[in-house]
């Protein structure tokens, strides 16, 4: 309790308490840095999180193109007749 209101009483150190900027692989959040084996199993999971985005947006992104060309077509049609 008292270090929440020592926090909030200094505003620098109010910005940087809910701050999760530093990424994970240096430390556990327990003081101990990680092992190889374990930086290089969440740098995989990091990779493979960051492809299964991109793929998700690249579907997302070929989606609103076919939903594009359908409604130009749609308008050329309706010019037509």
């Amino acid at each position: 309790m008292a270090c929440r209101s020592l926090i909030s009483k200094l505003p620098h150190l109010r910005s940087m308490e809910g701050s999760s900027r530093v990424p994970r692989y240096f430390s556990d959040g327990k003081g101990r840095l990680l092992s190889e084996e374990e930086r290089a199993a969440e740098k995989v999971y990091i990779q493979k999180m960051e492809s299964e985005r991109l793929e998700k947006m690249k579907k997302k992104m070929e989606q609103e193109k076919e939903k594009e060309k359908d409604d130009k077509k749609q308008a050329d049609e309706g010019h037509k007749a």
